[in-house]
């Protein structure tokens, strides 16, 4: 974090990421001294509402942050920076956005929890974009123009007022994680789970924290047990309104690789989940995607998998696949950041149903969706494997491009996949 005064002083010149968070309300001038050397601004968590023409003198600008500020339209300021590849306005009042006034060059554009009605044809010109958040704004339909983003690979549509997914979306030849839950176009499920007092939980030490909620180690005196609990912060989150993400872990049902809901904690304040509590020996597999690789998971420098243990992982992967289309439930999400890992078991958990959503099963193009997002696991595993002269390993790399096939009809079906 930077201060406003070290901006004015100079002391920050030569500085390759600038945040300032001071309850702006005004965009800093000084700002424009950095353009030799600024590639990453942050400038979230301000009172902004406009952004000057000037910022196109930041030449090597790359990402901006503009969320939880006062904005009600998308800024036409950003139409010249032609390296910008990354644009988030999560969190504003943004009900504007108007024709042609983002670069070719978005890659990445984060616009969730806004109040957003409808988008302009002109991002159908965004043809690099692969990863696109809308999430929590008031969308009823999306412009037919979008059919040519074909390098699409990553979609947040959840709680909007969509009526329906366009046939042109399911067929968008890279599309792999999309999440379109709290629409009238998602189905429902009305699975019910036991429903415990918040008071009856004792919590104890963070375990984890997500984009929708925090993961504590407690016990729960009716299981006489100790357990996970995941309060969620708010009703809308990062994916998708709270709410769907706990119908989803109620309807998943028993599975070897599936993380056990116990219990629903009864009313809203909090709204949260007791889960089972998964052994200190599963660590996450992987890491989110960065800003370089935007949509692929990434690893430790240090990891190297042998080929016994990506078959089993995708073995094991395959079988959660089955058994949650077989519900008509698409994960949204699934990645290796996903996924718990037990080193010397070799056994995994799955889990975050953040992004899930229900759908109708009798459509399997929304499966096919998935089985890509199953192919990119895939990939990647095979990406950090040292075992790449055995013959299991080039079956593996030719499942991997078949899920990954860009004509989505001649991808399979997760049943038809055998291992």
């Amino acid at each position: 974090m930077h201060t406003l005064s070290e901006l004015k002083s100079g002391k920050l010149k030569g500085v390759k990421r600038l945040t300032l968070s001071e309850n702006l309300s005004s965009f800093p001038l000084e700002i424009l001294d950095l353009a030799d050397s600024l590639e990453i601004l942050d400038l979230s968590n301000n009172q902004l509402s406009s952004i000057p023409d000037e910022i196109s003198q930041l030449t090597k600008l790359k990402i901006a942050f503009l969320s939880n500020n006062c904005f009600t339209a998308v800024p036409s300021a950003f139409k010249q920076c032609h390296n910008l590849y990354m644009l988030g306005l999560k969190a504003n009042k943004i009900e504007k956005f108007d024709e042609d006034i983002l670069p070719t060059s978005i890659r990445w554009l984060i616009l969730t929890d806004n109040k957003l009605k409808s988008l302009p044809s002109s991002i159908g010109k965004l043809t690099l974009l692969q990863k696109c958040t809308f999430a929590g704004n008031e969308l009823t339909s999306l412009p037919k123009e979008m059919a040519n983003c074909k390098n699409l690979e990553l979609f947040r549509l959840s709680a909007n007022k969509l009526t329906q997914i366009p046939e042109w979306l399911l067929e968008l030849p890279k599309l792999s994680w999309l999440a379109f839950s709290g629409n009238p176009c998602s189905a429902a499920s009305d699975s019910k789970l036991e429903e415990i007092e918040y008071e009856s939980l004792e919590l104890y030490e963070l375990l984890g924290e997500g984009a929708s909620g925090q993961i504590y180690k407690g016990y729960a005196k009716s299981f006489e047990k100790e357990v996970a609990v995941k309060l969620f912060k708010g009703d809308l989150t990062t994916d998708g309104y709270a709410k769907d993400e706990m119908q989803a872990y109620m309807s998943i049902a028993d599975h070897p690789n599936l993380i056990s809901v116990k219990a629903k904690i009864k009313g809203n304040d909090p709204q949260g989940l007791v889960l089972e509590l998964i052994p200190k020996a599963y660590q996450n597999l992987g890491f989110p995607p960065d800003f370089d690789t935007c949509t692929r998971d990434t690893f430790a420098k240090d990891i190297s998998f042998t080929i016994e243990t990506v078959y089993g992982i995708a073995k094991a992967m395959l079988s959660v696949s089955v058994h949650l289309h077989a519900k008509g439930m698409m994960h949204g999400d699934l990645y290796a950041h996903n996924i718990l890992f037990n080193q010397k078991n070799g056994h995994i958990y799955f889990g975050d149903f953040g992004a899930a959503t229900f759908y109708d099963v009798n459509n399997k193009k929304f499966e096919k969706i998935e089985v890509r997002a199953f192919g990119c696991l895939v990939d990647d595993l095979l990406q950090n494997c040292r075992d790449k002269e055995t013959s299991l390993y080039k079956s593996l790399v030719n499942l991997s491009q078949r899920c990954m096939n860009e004509n989505v009809k001649q991808r399979p079906l997760f049943s038809e996949i055998t291992l």
